[in-house]
């Protein structure tokens, strides 16, 4: 059996163990999802959806990338359920072996060539998959790093996860620019894209090795301790705190929606309607995903310097501004002008997102807490992740990409909302 920590064991070595377990997750959980959202913005809709116009392609497979958001929160339910009884470890496990083993699979699906329609409702269902899984990963990653905290750095400690987004950002990223780099266009269509998929399952298994070396959260001991675990963690929570639910999902919008316009909206339309080559946006998306990183980064210490709340705020009221001139930057048709309109985009986002680890978690008593942030989160996700995206699809398509920014606009009232009648939990 694999060592796992003890409450004698060095505290820095603990620590240490503890954040990479929520950073490796997270990184997993972005690259696996991400990957996805590449292929969706480069080879998802010829292969899969071919009979359609170029405008109905791009739905389509929006609406197949936007299935995993509406799985979210069914796994949130399930795997916040067993979070909240059985403890956090065992939970997180089981998370991301369910999302590694869907995106694994996806490596091996036929296109509509071969198998006509089953190629699409075979990649809806393992699109669910992975989406299920994600639903009790962030959150349990979260609270694996911050009901491990020492007092005052809870939002330091939070950051772990949110910077397994970069991470995961850069590796999924790096693997496509240097596919198409070293591929023909006829190689990567035909297996190239597939690659990335099949090495997810080498990160899950460097996930899976870190995750079973660790203990319980010492929040989550404490409180079986002192009393048993409700039965239906969601019903609970639900009845005591139905108002945090809906400011929390309410507060995590705008990162969604900031990240996917970001990166796969921006990715399919800079190649597609710029004509920009695919390896160059690719390499434009990373230098941005950096500046991403220097967000969480400094939203940590600032978070805990002053609190969540003010920061998450502060990124609220900024994505509204940069809603405005989103679709400028995109509309610009230059490459320095699309990186610094990605680069502020992702910066505020890193604002938004880097204190929501510490953020959510003080909305909800521990009892509850597994249920209530994966929830919360992934509810959001449905607004700001697949809404967002096609919301922005069809003002492109109706008035032109200078539109779509109001997408971003509109989330970041509705954060901002969200975050100022959240209860005071810091």
């Amino acid at each position: 059996m694999m060592p796992v920590q003890t409450a004698s064991a060095n505290p820095f070595v603990v620590h240490a163990r503890v954040l990479l377990a929520s950073l490796v997750g997270t990184a997993v959980e972005f690259y696996d999802f991400y990957i996805f959202g590449t292929a969706a913005a480069l080879v998802i809709g010829p292969l899969f959806f071919p009979a359609e116009s170029p405008a109905a392609q791009t739905l389509l497979t929006l609406m197949t990338f936007g299935i995993a958001f509406f799985a979210r929160p069914v796994g949130a339910v399930a795997f916040g359920h067993f979070g909240d009884r059985i403890g956090r470890k065992s939970t997180l496990v089981a998370s991301l072996l369910m999302m590694g083993i869907s995106t694994f699979l996806v490596a091996f699906l036929p296109s509509y060539a071969v198998a006509g329609w089953a190629a699409p409702a075979l990649l809806c269902l393992l699109r669910f998959g992975q989406g299920f899984g994600l639903g009790g990963e962030w959150g349990g990653a979260s609270l694996l790093a911050v009901e491990n905290a020492p007092k005052g750095m809870e939002a330091r400690f939070g950051i772990a996860a949110p910077l397994g987004a970069p991470l995961g950002f850069l590796f999924a990223n790096g693997l496509f620019l240097a596919l198409g780099l070293g591929l023909s266009e006829a190689d990567f269509l035909s297996w190239g894209w597939r690659v990335p998929f099949v090495a997810s399952s080498l990160l899950v298994i460097l996930g899976l090795w870190i995750r079973l070396r660790i203990g319980e959260t010492p929040a989550f001991r404490e409180a079986m301790e002192a009393a048993p675990p409700p039965r239906v963690p969601l019903g609970r929570l639900l009845a005591d705190h139905p108002g945090a639910v809906l400011a929390g999902t309410m507060g995590v919008i705008a990162c969604f929606a900031l990240f996917y316009l970001a990166t796969t909206f921006a990715l399919g339309y800079a190649t597609r309607e710029l004509g920009f080559p695919r390896e160059t946006v690719l390499a434009i998306q990373l230098g941005a995903d950096v500046v991403f990183a220097i967000g969480i980064l400094v939203s940590g210490w600032w978070s805990d310097a002053t609190s969540p709340r003010r920061v998450m705020a502060v990124g609220a009221a900024l994505t509204g501004l940069v809603g405005l001139g989103f679709g400028s930057g995109l509309a610009a048709g230059s490459l320095p002008v699309l990186f610094l309109t990605l680069s502020a985009a992702l910066f505020v986002m890193g604002l938004c997102y880097g204190p929501i680890g510490a953020w959510l978690p003080s909305l909800y008593p521990v009892e509850v807490r597994y249920t209530g942030i994966s929830l919360a989160f992934n509810l959001g996700g449905i607004v700001g992740g697949a809404l967002a995206p096609l919301g922005a699809a069809w003002l492109a398509a109706q008035g032109g990409v200078l539109w779509t920014g109001l997408v971003l606009t509109a989330a970041g009232v509705v954060t901002l909302v969200g975050v100022l009648m959240a209860p005071r939990g810091e």
